[in-house]
């Protein structure tokens, strides 16, 4: 998904429950920190984010410290460092360390040969290893070995709800249950208002309704076998059967009449469900922190409530799954002069005290096991509580798929999901589309 924060980081993220705001590129670049590297100088690339980078670079200063090869923090806006980093990875610029979004985004690099395996090193460091929540740290992995580690907060999507519009209409708590969910699209649409807030004018939003459909219908395998690139996984009935749910949804008048024009980037879907003009939404965990910037009385108050995705009847899936962006990833260059030195940065930094704190102050939840308590302090404890709670219980956590799958496939997948949605492609001819 992708998008805001983190989301896409940004897209995704910040997800993390969190929104994380991208600026515009930073000062410095590929070819200033590169200067330095045969003087024992490295760098780290990152997206810009006024709140993370901070943290970021704190961490940085520590390290430097008592480290004979020092690193510099280099930001860049998301689409700018997307195309910065696949011009110079492999090259005399590429810098030591990369943030990236695991899974497919880093695949490309990891088949490249770009990217040092971290296997080792983390098999050097079991203590180390053992603190990151294990559904978060696969991701990382690519054919079976550890590329990316996580160095930012879990991003699991989940359901919100407006609890005063739900009881207006009648329903006196969430929906836990998908005939559930539909008996409410009923009660919410004769109380005169928008049942579920979606931004289709962005199918990134769209696309997670398909995912935790897929997942609560058949699992996630399902997903993976799409991809693996297996013969018929399109087609699969888990496939087939959320599309179809999701077009029940729309038959049924879900998302209200306009929901096409509505968009997420410019808070549409948040000034419906903190305008009491829509019941329910589903969107990442960021979505606190975005509510708390754009609405803060809403983000603050009792009226925001959130919850799972709800079961589906005769589904296999596991309720307790999650799918999103399970977090960021940082990742070392294979050719790196300081590859040794870069290693170290991220044993040493990415499950400390400091470092973990440093992101619960700006409202993001570490991808490291042992924070049942830490987590439940500060303004949105209960969330944050739920969130972890939530994703450290996980059997499993998909990777959202416009991350996880190539980009080409990525956008197909979109462009006609958003057919779906407008009910201008079947089910079939959707799978059909996909290539079966």
């Amino acid at each position: 998904m992708t998008g805001t924060i983190g989301r896409r980081v940004a897209s995704v993220a910040a997800v993390t429950v969190v929104g994380l705001t991208l600026a515009a590129c930073g000062s410095s670049g590929p070819s200033a920190t590169n200067s330095k590297a045969a003087s024992g100088a490295g760098s780290v690339w990152v997206l810009t984010d006024a709140s993370l980078n901070p943290v970021q670079q704190t961490s940085i200063d520590a390290f430097n410290k008592g480290a004979t090869a020092k690193f510099t923090l280099s930001n860049y806006g998301n689409d700018p460092y997307k195309q910065k980093l696949q011009t110079a990875i492999g090259s005399p610029n590429q810098p030591d360390i990369f943030y990236n979004w695991g899974g497919g985004n880093l695949a490309q690099y990891v088949d490249a040969g770009q990217v040092a395996d971290l296997t080792a090193t983390l098999n050097a460091n079991p203590g180390f290893r053992a603190k990151f929540i294990p559904s978060v740290l696969d991701v990382g992995k690519i054919h079976g070995k550890v590329y990316g580690l996580p160095m930012q907060g879990v991003q699991p999507v989940m359901m919100f709800a407006n609890a005063d519009v739900l009881k207006k209409a009648g329903i006196d708590t969430m929906a836990i249950t998908w005939d559930g969910l539909l008996a409410d699209v009923g009660k919410l649409k004769a109380a005169g208002v928008t049942p579920i807030a979606l931004a289709g004018s962005q199918s990134w939003t769209e696309l997670m309704w398909m995912e935790y459909l897929v997942d609560r219908i058949g699992g996630p395998e399902k997903f993976q076998a799409i991809v693996a690139g297996k013969a018929g996984a399109w087609s699969d009935p888990a496939v087939v059967g959320a599309l179809t749910k999701v077009q029940d949804l729309v038959s049924a008048g879900a998302f209200g009449s306009n929901y096409s024009a509505v968009g997420y980037d410019n808070q549409g879907t948040q000034a419906l469900i903190a305008g009491d003009k829509a019941g329910y939404e589903l969107m990442g965990s960021w979505e606190v922190s975005s509510l708390n910037g754009s609405f803060p009385a809403f983000a603050k108050s009792a009226a925001l409530e959130w919850g799972k995705f709800p079961t589906v009847a005769g589904g296999t899936g596991d309720p307790a799954s999650l799918v999103g962006n399970p977090s960021n990833y940082y990742s070392v260059t294979q050719k790196s002069p300081n590859k040794a030195a870069a290693m170290k940065y991220l044993v040493d930094t990415l499950t400390s005290d400091t470092y973990a704190q440093g992101l619960m102050g700006i409202g993001q939840v570490p991808a490291i096991t042992g924070l049942e308590k830490k987590v439940k302090t500060g303004t949105f404890a209960g969330f944050n509580a739920f969130t972890y709670a939530l994703v450290g219980t996980a059997p499993s956590f998909t990777q959202s798929w416009d991350q996880a799958l190539t980009a080409a496939t990525s956008e197909k997948l979109l462009t006609n999901l958003q057919k779906i949605f407008l009910k201008e492609m079947t089910p079939r001819q959707f799978v059909a589309a996909m290539g079966s």
